[in-house]
């Protein structure tokens, strides 16, 4: 009970003294000891709190009112008192439990006592309420209990989410994924699992099925291998359409659908039924960024049939989450059909490689001086990374393949592991240890896992191919042991599948919470959701909340938002980065991105590349049209140029390989700027695939290219044939700008010199004013320049002076 102790009138009093010693070292303990309490962490949910931030508390009352509690209650609080009462609150254990019941677990709860201990310490016009309580609890009157009330208040105020915790942890319930899904529940699916090792052919028997069946649906990793099977469906006859993030391919020719598709595992729709329907890489369900695709494609595809390849490490955990959905499952398991050996020995040089061998590096630096010392060897190279155009990758498998072509060695990184067939006779590992990123953004060398060992290497001697016997071995002898190790262990089972926050419910998150930032809300979703830990884990939520931040400026409505930062971009490039802001303040401001722009921003038409430099800036520009064409699909309104730009998009694939055709040349220029080496394979622009002249004979690459084009976009021939020319007179145009700028400088330049020359004329006539004097009049010189040029020509002069006398 609270007992007013004065009437209204005015205590009389003087300013507050300063704090003194023994006041700071209580604060300085209390402090302390929060500290202490908020960065602790059981093995239970606290530790999930730390991605929340209080917020900064309201300051109450009117400090020109005075202290309203103080003319109450006829008493002024010290700080010391205030201090000491909230020290023995902060020891009350009963208080910490039912603050945990609604949802302020140890870690909140240690921010929100020192924040509301700095609140009460450090405001002058505390609440009237809570300073009687305050001096009930000082006069015996009253309990540290009774600050509970305002503790909580004061948490719900600097954590927002507290005041509707109960419906933010239904929204963030995740315990039955498989419910989310009621079209797959409603039928009763067969689930068939292909497992084995690389080159079983457990993919192409469940392709049979698809192939054969009334309609399908194929899954697939990498674009590459949904353009595969789009490919090789409709060569044999069944009509098949191509999905992907960047393009819509239909067969038929009035736009219709058509019965079977191939597409990638994030684009497969969970609301149209088909007969059968095939998840490949199924093991890809652990993988931190992109499991939740697997999982979902799992889960959610309504077919009769689900036929799902990958390692047999993935078996049990897809066991235990089909169980719970009463579907029956049928496990089909494959050896491999050629013999794969290690050898007893590393190549140790170079100099060993033979004809269909393939160096796998896990950096671009042990690959290009690979690929250096090769060429140097007389060995003409097929060059495989990752940042590569799909058509380029294409391109250099066609040449490594090619029985006649002068090409039998390739170098490539990891990844050749899926999505391209290639006629390998020995795997060679030039490294066993790669570099990754941890969740702090630090780069650290690891050993390969054991998946990845067991994927590269199988794909020396596959099935089909010129070699029935596949070897594997490494570059130095002191890695041969650890790469026999690695593919004698068994791949360790997997122990839980990804799953990822919907546009849905984020939405109804930011319902609650609307004060708050997408990356926030994720933050929040991922603390406060509730998962089967023991099948499931929440992805990575670090390269979308990354794109949240980058974006989080521009005014953008949340559902198109979180379409913005799904987007599949590299972080890693700065100016990929940039055109993805640019795209977001466009579409913020209702601006089409047209054509036009684009090829401005990204300076089209681009030159051959003549350095790694330049080639890797290429690279990035096709991320761009991706990112474009990508947004294209999501927002046709504002990204209306998609043929257009796939158009551009086309040719620069060409260009691209077109300067990896010159690999060589482009690593000894970027390794000796100063050394000039003729270029004898470069190419006229002229000869292009996309120019309308005929490629020479000599330019066989160039042809492989254009084939690949002409057979996988031809859409390409639909866009406007006036692009390119438009993109060369923009770049016309700056080219003459720059002339012209140049043409001013000379002048200026002329002008200059003219100046000087009147002034020169100008003193020797009159022999008045020195040349000096009127250079430093004009302002072509300053007073201290003369001085020292004067300094200079002195001590010049004094040197000279030293050599003749010696002479």
């Amino acid at each position: 009970m609270i007992t007013i102790r004065t009437g209204l009138s005015r205590v009389p009093g003087t300013r507050l003294r300063p704090i003194h010693s023994k006041l700071r070292s209580l604060m300085k303990s209390t402090a302390t000891n929060t500290l202490s309490l908020s960065t602790q962490g059981n093995d239970g949910e606290d530790h999930r709190s730390a991605s929340f931030v209080p917020l900064k508390p309201k300051v109450r009352g009117d400090p020109l009112a005075g202290n309203i509690g103080e003319e109450m209650t006829g008493r002024k609080l010290a700080r010391l008192e205030i201090l000491k009462t909230m020290n023995k609150f902060f020891q009350r254990q009963n208080l910490k439990r039912l603050a945990a019941e609604i949802g302020i677990d140890d870690r909140l709860y240690g921010q929100a006592f020192k924040s509301f201990c700095e609140f009460c310490a450090k405001t002058d016009t505390i609440l009237p309420e809570l300073h009687m309580v305050f001096c009930d609890i000082l006069d015996g009157d009253g309990h540290v209990d009774d600050l509970y009330p305002f503790f909580v208040k004061h948490a719900r105020e600097i954590f927002p989410h507290l005041e509707c915790i109960d419906e933010l942890r239904k929204i963030s319930d995740l315990r039955l994924p498989p419910n989310w899904y009621p079209e797959a529940r409603a039928m009763k699916r067969k689930i068939i699992f292909h497992c084995g090792p690389t080159n079983s052919g457990k993919t192409y028997q469940a392709m049979e099925r698809f192939l054969s069946a009334s309609s399908g649906v194929y899954c697939g990793p990498l674009k590459l291998l949904a353009m595969e099977v789009h490919g090789k469906a409709n060569e044999r006859g069944t009509m098949c359409d191509l999905i992907t993030g960047e393009e819509r391919r239909m067969v038929n020719d009035d736009g219709s659908p058509s019965n079977h598709v191939a597409c990638t595992v994030e684009m497969v729709s969970t609301k149209d039924a088909c007969d059968v329907a095939v998840i490949d890489e199924i093991q890809m369900v652990r993988d931190p960024q992109r499991g939740w695709a697997w999982t979902r494609a799992l889960l959610g595809i309504p077919a009769n049939e689900v036929h799902i390849c990958g390692e047999e490490a993935a078996l049990n955990v897809i066991k235990e989450i089909i169980l719970p959905m009463g579907e029956e499952i049928e496990v089909h398991k494959y050896e491999r059909l050629t013999k794969l050996t290690l050898q007893d020995q590393a190549i140790e040089s170079l100099e060993n490689v033979q004809d269909g061998d393939c160096i796998v590096c896990f950096n671009k630096n042990e690959l290009f001086s690979a690929v250096l010392e090769l060429e140097k060897l007389g060995r003409e190279v097929g060059v495989i990374y990752g940042g590569l155009p799909p058509l380029t990758k294409l391109a250099q498998a066609k040449k490594f393949n090619n029985p006649s072509h002068p090409c039998k060695v390739l170098v490539a990184t990891d990844a050749i592991g899926m999505g391209l067939n290639l006629s390998i006779k020995r795997i060679i590992f030039n490294s066993l240890e790669k570099v990754s990123t941890d969740l702090k953004g630090e780069k650290n060398k690891c050993l390969i896992t054991v998946s990845q060992a067991l994927q590269i290497a199988g794909r020396a001697g596959r099935f089909n191919t010129d070699y029935d016997t596949g070897f594997v071995t490494t570059m130095r002898s002191e890695d041969l042991p650890t790469l026999k190790k690695l593919l004698q262990t068994t791949v360790n089972p997997i122990p839980g599948v990804g799953l990822q926050p919907t546009a849905d419910q984020v939405e109804l998150f930011a319902y609650y919470l609307p004060q708050a930032t997408l990356s926030h809300l994720m933050d929040v979703f991922v603390s406060l959701c509730e998962i089967n830990s023991s099948n499931y884990f929440i992805c990575d939520m670090a390269p979308f909340k990354s794109l949240a931040e980058m974006i989080q400026h521009i005014n953008l409505p949340l559902r198109a938002r979180y379409v913005f930062c799904c987007s599949p971009i590299n972080q890693n490039y700065p100016f990929v980065c940039s055109m993805f802001t640019q795209f977001a303040r466009k579409y913020s401001t209702n601006e089409p991105v047209t054509i036009d722009w684009l090829c401005e921003s990204i300076g089209w038409p681009l030159p051959i590349p003549k350095t790694l430099t330049s080639l890797q800036h290429l690279e990035t520009v096709f991320d761009v049209l991706e990112l474009y064409l990508w947004l294209s699909y999501r927002f046709p309104d504002l990204f209306p140029d998609g043929a257009s730009v796939r158009k551009v998009q086309a040719e620069l694939d060409t260009i691209i390989h077109e300067g990896l055709a010159d690999i060589v040349r482009l690593i000894q220029v970027s390794v000796e700027p100063r050394v000039k080496i003729p270029n004898t394979r470069r190419r006229s622009r002229q000869n292009s695939p996309l120019s309308s002249t005929t490629s020479s004979p000599s330019s066989s690459t160039g042809q492989i290219v254009s084939e690949e084009i002409s057979k996988l976009y031809p859409e390409v021939d639909k866009a406007p044939d006036t692009i390119i020319k438009d993109a060369k007179k923009i770049r016309q145009k700056n080219l003459e700008e720059i002339a012209a700028k140049e043409n001013i400088i000379r002048n200026i330049k002329k002008i200059r010199e003219k100046n000087v020359e009147e002034l020169i004329s100008k003193d020797e006539a009159s022999g008045k004013q020195s040349l000096t004097q009127l250079l430093v009049d004009s302002g072509f010189i300053t007073p201290d320049l003369v001085k020292k040029l004067h300094s200079e020509w002195s001590k010049k002069e004094k040197k000279r002076d030293e050599k003749g006398k010696k002479k």
